[in-house]
């Protein structure tokens, strides 16, 4: 296939207030371009919306119907992401009809992984219809469900993505990337057949959650609460003994398996220190199950802005740790030009998740596609 320009579209679970929004060219193998980027503010009227959207997808579990501020909230989300589109697109000097292709992942409010003979089940706020109509561009959207479906974890879906960059770089099983968003998740190739990826542990969302609770802000900014704190080590090696973290992969988390009562009566900055250091260590007991372990991580999401973080890996990692900017990567971008790339593959029918990465029985081609309004 000839390489497209395509817009892929992320807002993560740690609510950080942006939409990423970033234009990608690529073939659905190789990445060809890396186009125009730009993280666009919610309005706060819309963040709050989507903070008690999350509240109360944990009081409703999937029994029984949805919230009624789900569909609100939907439509509300779906239009302002349409309007960062157009506003990317401008400021690219692209027109709508240079685009082939939106891959729109909407916003995770509730994500129940497989258990036993159970089906997962997961939830993404985002109308694809809605938006194919407001741009007249194909929209790719809901690229979790089919994997789940077919008995996949339904994440992380990055990791096709992941192995495109690595081979541009020409990386093997030597080095491995990690995203910080609101959970960790790691991507692993071997630089031929196998392809690894599971979600490592908690990474940004107790922290944020556990500081704002606090009343110091939305989030701990540059770590450096959590430089001003003591690690209990004695209570992170209690918590570092959760099941979930020496569980076989494929595996997948919600936002909120792990969260801020983690640090339950701590100060401030030594609550913030543990749950950096935590975060840290569920990493290291993932590279620990990989075929390879790497002696490189490669750092994207909002976590990489964090220098306690960084250094926490570091330390409790043992390996060589990079941001995405060190190799020539957008970190802030990288998100959103996965599912640019995801829903390129998508139109071509070409599968995102594998037995490797969600431990779905085969490969799945992920999303459900929206025609545009001439195309109908």
């Amino acid at each position: 296939m000839k390489p497209v320009w395509a817009v892929g579209l992320m807002t993560g679970t740690a609510l950080d207030g942006n939409i990423d929004v970033a234009l990608l060219k690529s073939d659905g193998q190789s990445v060809t371009q890396f186009g125009h980027y730009k993280l666009v503010p919610y309005k706060a009227a819309t963040l709050e919306m989507l903070r008690e959207c999350q509240e109360q997808a944990q009081l409703w579990q999937f029994d029984g119907p949805e919230p009624d501020l789900f569909l609100t909230t939907e439509k509300q989300i779906t239009i302002e992401q349409s309007q960062a589109v157009n506003s990317l697109l401008v400021e690219a000097g692209l027109s709508r009809t240079d685009i082939g292709v939106i891959g729109f992942h909407g916003q995770t409010v509730l994500h129940r992984p497989p258990l036993g003979d159970a089906l997962g089940m997961t939830r993404q706020l985002g109308d694809g219809a809605l938006m194919a109509e407001i741009l007249d561009i194909d929209v790719v959207h809901d690229f979790r469900s089919a994997d789940m479906r077919a008995g996949g974890q339904g994440a992380p879906l990055a990791a096709v993505y992941h192995r495109a960059l690595l081979q541009r770089l020409g990386a093997r099983g030597d080095t491995a990337i990690l995203n910080l968003g609101g959970v960790g998740n790691l991507s692993w190739w071997d630089g031929e057949d196998t392809l690894i990826a599971f979600d490592t542990g908690p990474a940004n969302a107790p922290i944020n959650d556990f500081v704002r609770d606090l009343g110091y802000g939305e989030y701990d900014v540059d770590g450096r609460i959590a430089a001003e704190g003591r690690v209990d080590e004695a209570r992170l090696t209690r918590l570092l003994s959760h099941p979930y973290l020496t569980a076989d992969f494929p595996k997948s988390l919600d936002r909120f398996d792990f969260s801020r009562k983690m640090a339950e009566g701590c100060s401030v900055a030594d609550g913030a220190a543990l749950l950096t250091a935590f975060s840290a260590a569920a990493v290291s007991l993932a590279l620990d199950m990989l075929p390879q372990r790497p002696q490189r991580l490669i750092v994207c999401g909002g976590g990489r802005h964090n220098s306690s973080l960084m250094q926490a890996l570091t330390k409790r990692c043992g390996v060589s740790v990079d941001a995405a900017e060190v190799v020539g990567w957008r970190g802030d971008a990288l998100e959103a030009e996965c599912f640019a790339y995801l829903a390129v593959r998508t139109m071509q029918s070409e599968p995102s998740s594998f037995p490797g990465t969600t431990g779905v029985a085969s490969p799945t081609v992920c999303g459900v596609i929206n025609r545009a309004v001439r195309m109908r």
